[in-house]
């Protein structure tokens, strides 16, 4: 998690799993447009810098948050993605909105990851302010689609570790 003393969106001395022959899906919600859109793009550049083809990488948009695990489930149905980045933004406002939104997405992107057996990566920032959701959108903080972009890959690899594995010993 980035923090005030902390931009994760550096990877120095972490390896990250070639990514040349994977493919990946992106939904990204409309709402919040110019912060998911910096995400989104921040999570395609840093597939694209990983080695990841353009032709494999799909960009879908959904209206809002909470739309992010129907449109995710369409990707993993619909097409032929090995994982699926769900970028989204909620911002914080006076009613509970807020929590009910975070939550429900938070539960439908992890129940998605379990039915599916595939990642699907939780890019969805969830902020107090106009200004900290800045801040991870390529501000003081990085850029969380650059984080969720390296967690779909690294997530891969350890899948793909696995199944190379498969019937040794001590697997």
């Amino acid at each position: 998690m980035a923090s005030e003393h902390k931009n994760l969106s550096t990877f120095e001395g972490t390896e990250i799993p070639d990514a040349s022959k994977m493919k990946f899906g992106i939904v990204w919600a409309e709402w919040n447009h110019t912060i998911t859109h910096g995400l989104m793009k921040g999570a395609y550049d840093t597939l694209i810098k990983h080695g990841v083809k353009e032709k494999n990488i799909i960009t879908k948009t959904v209206p809002g948050a909470f739309e992010l695990t129907l449109g995710a489930q369409y990707m993993a149905e619909l097409s032929h993605v090995d994982a699926v980045i769900c970028i989204g933004c909620v911002i914080q406002g006076d009613t509970k909105h807020f929590d009910f939104i975070c939550d429900a997405v938070a539960k439908g992107i992890t129940n998605l990851n379990l039915k599916f057996n595939m990642p699907f990566i939780f890019g969805v920032l969830t902020v107090n302010t106009q200004e900290q959701a800045e801040d991870r959108t390529g501000g003081k903080h990085g850029n969380k689609g650059d984080e969720a972009a390296v967690t779909a890959i690294k997530m891969l690899g350890l899948k793909n570790s696995f199944e190379s594995n498969k019937g040794k010993i001590g697997f």
